[in-house]
């Protein structure tokens, strides 16, 4: 039995021991005090992720470090099951295609010359860097005036804070939702060449304005503490860095893989009895898949940081219907990212000792909180 999360970790980079010395499915009890299931292994977490038997619908789906289930709201289409699901992502598929994902790439290279080109040592690298990036990239993809970022920033850290008191939390969500909401109707009236443009004749104001949410969010957090955190970890691995060069797109996988930093949040609820692992599962019970534990699993050495293995089949980006849609603009941050980061400036180094690094431990995207560096 697991009782609570989060559970400490003895390394920044490895998942907490304690969710690998275990069966592949064992119980957990979630923040409202029902007992539900946590899942570990590779196999059996690619299992709930793609039976349509375990649902992800926000209203019926507990989570381990907030006591209540969330209804969804227009446009949240994570929170939602097929068909309500299909016809937001078939909108969205449209709009997040390879080929203009790759045609934002010389803008994202041209953003990232810019933030490297105003850094001085010392300075923290999730502030001057891994943050503004991301952040500036899905801002121009949206149509979200980047003036405002300190304003959404702040909203959407306080909305998912589990350590935050619940009505800050929930007002942080009311004024993004009021922000967001009045760009929605400034680009119904006067539409432009983005993201949120192209959806309005497909989709209402409330729809639009709770995709807006979903993608804002979505589109700076998880990058944002994959550049960071991955940043800290190759500083700590010198000799994986010096490989980075060789095969950049290799070792983003890798780092996606190792570091895993969706580590809470992706649950499903049984729609009826299931038999996973040995377990069954009832109808209403919610099983959390610990992504973070399910990547350290299939591979060999899995608590080896190799920026040259394969890693087909990782899950840093889920799978099933709810794969991320925004998985190659986030490769493509990644890659131009790391590689721009260290060519420019080979010989960076941490600022302070490793372990006066902080964690955000609680949060359900885990990462570093800053990053002092100098060179």
């Amino acid at each position: 039995m697991t009782e609570a999360l989060p559970i400490a970790r003895t390394c920044p980079f490895d998942p907490p021991a304690e969710l690998r010395d275990r069966k592949a499915v064992s119980r957990l009890r979630f923040a409202d005090g029902t007992l539900g299931w946590m899942v570990t292994t590779h196999t059996e977490s690619r299992k709930v992720l793609s039976d349509p038997r375990f649902s992800h619908r926000g209203e019926i789906v507990r989570s381990p470090i907030r006591p209540a289930t969330q209804p969804s709201a227009p446009g949240s289409f994570l929170f939602m099951d097929p068909p309500e699901h299909t016809r937001y992502r078939k909108l969205l598929t449209g709009q997040f295609t390879v080929r203009r994902m790759r045609m934002l790439e010389p803008r994202i290279e041209q953003i990232t010359k810019e933030l490297l080109d105003a850094m001085t040592p010392p300075t923290d690298l999730v502030r001057a860097f891994a943050l503004p990036l991301p952040s500036r990239v899905i801002c121009e993809l949206l149509g979200v005036p980047y003036t405002d970022h300190e304003f959404f920033e702040q909203n959407s850290h306080q909305m998912v804070d589990p350590a935050i008191n619940a009505d800050i939390r929930d007002a942080a969500g009311d004024a993004l939702f009021g922000y967001l909401y009045e760009l929605v109707q400034g680009k119904r009236a006067a539409p432009a060449d983005d993201v949120l443009s192209g959806l309005v004749d497909d989709l209402d104001d409330m729809e639009l304005t709770g995709i807006a949410i979903m993608l804002l969010f979505a589109g700076h957090e998880t990058t944002a503490n994959m550049l960071g955190l991955g940043t800290f970890a190759l500083l700590q691995h010198p000799d994986q860095l010096a490989k980075l060069h060789d095969d950049v797109d290799g070792a983003v996988e890798e780092l996606l893989r190792y570091l895993s930093v969706v580590q809470y949040e992706v649950n499903r609820t049984a729609l009826e009895d299931v038999e996973l692992g040995g377990e069954v599962i009832r109808k209403g019970e919610t099983v959390l898949v610990s992504i973070p534990a399910a990547n350290r699993d299939k591979f060999e050495r899995p608590d080896e940081l190799d920026v040259t293995r394969s890693t087909a089949g990782h899950l840093a980006f889920g799978h099933g219907v709810h794969q991320c849609l925004g998985q190659q603009l986030a490769r493509i941050e990644m890659r131009v990212g790391f590689s721009a980061l260290f060519t420019r400036f080979p010989g960076m180094r941490l600022a302070v000792n490793p372990t006066d690094v902080p964690l955000n431990v609680e949060r359900g995207i885990y990462g570093v909180a800053s990053l002092p560096v100098t060179w």
